[in-house]
């Protein structure tokens, strides 16, 4: 079977660096604008997130389809994409029949990485996210709780990363509180732009985000963005997001004593133990099995 992702590039660069490669996708059926349209009627509404597309950089991406509401209908969304200045959000489009096969595929790729760097055989918890954006719609900064690779199907756009762990543009108690679901933002610094690397892509194209490392999308002028992502943990990964967890319940219960965590990713076998410290006391509060 023909490889999805071409020219990735050495598989250390995971999760360590952002990398620009590409995938063997364009024509699938499943990503044709026929097809989608059907795919965001059919998905429940939970799964079907829609806002105006002229975004400042620094909204709250999570709230985006709240605050930033166009007054349009989805149907009338979906019909109008190069006029109507919108962006959709698909939460797991592989629940529709037209994507298990294209699901299936890139999660066996996805672990073929995983295996060649070494942080695991089974991605944990991966998903996909598919993004349909008129002209100049703009994705505002923001960091995932997971690694990403994204394939642009339709359309062009500037994706501006900036590497993970870096405490002038996300600092370590913001960056615990989000991943904690504190319900804190993660917000933007003017730091993030003298450190950014930018891409331009276009149809083809495909880009590795790594985990937490903070972006933000801006959309080409010249016609609808149509991209797809496969977002999944690692082994390493998991352990970074309960190490960071267990760094914020720590700050949050005793930075008033004046206790400051040495942050994640300092010192691994630190990590290690707070990682095992946050499984422990989950399992005592009946949030995971025995």
């Amino acid at each position: 079977m023909k490889r999805i992702f071409e020219a990735v590039g050495s598989p250390l660069q995971f999760d360590r660096e952002s990398f620009r490669c590409r995938h063997s996708l364009l024509g699938h059926p499943a990503l044709e604008l026929e097809n989608l349209a059907g795919v965001v009627q059919r998905l429940p509404s939970d799964n079907v997130f829609f806002s105006s597309g002229l975004l400042p950089k620094d909204a709250d991406f999570d709230r985006a389809h709240v605050d930033y509401r166009t007054g349009l209908s989805l149907k009338d969304t979906v019909e109008n994409m190069m006029t109507s200045n919108s962006y959709i959000m698909l939460r797991a489009p592989e629940q529709d029949p037209s994507f298990h096969e294209l699901y299936r595929a890139l999660l066996s790729e996805v672990e073929d990485l995983m295996r060649a760097q070494g942080v695991g055989t089974r991605a944990v918890d991966p998903m996909l996210y598919l993004f349909i954006a008129s002209p100049n719609s703009v994705t505002p900064f923001h960091l995932d709780r997971y690694s990403t690779l994204l394939m642009q199907f339709r359309g062009t756009k500037a994706v501006h990363i900036s590497k993970a762990w870096d405490e002038a543009v996300v600092p370590a108690a913001d960056l615990e509180a989000f991943v904690a679901r504190s319900g804190s933002k993660v917000s933007y610094r003017e730091t993030f732009d003298q450190t950014a690397t930018r891409y331009t892509f276009g149809p083809g194209d495909a880009l590795h985000i790594p985990f937490v490392a903070p972006h933000y999308v801006k959309n080409g002028p010249d016609d609808v963005s149509v991209s797809l992502s496969i977002i999944f943990n690692t082994r390493e990964t998991a352990r970074h997001l309960r190490a960071l967890r267990a760094n914020h319940a720590l700050r949050r219960r005793l930075g008033p004593l004046g206790y400051q965590p040495v942050p994640v990713n300092r010192f691994l076998p630190l990590d290690h133990v707070k990682s095992g410290m946050e499984r422990v006391v989950r399992r005592a509060r009946g949030l995971l099995p025995a």
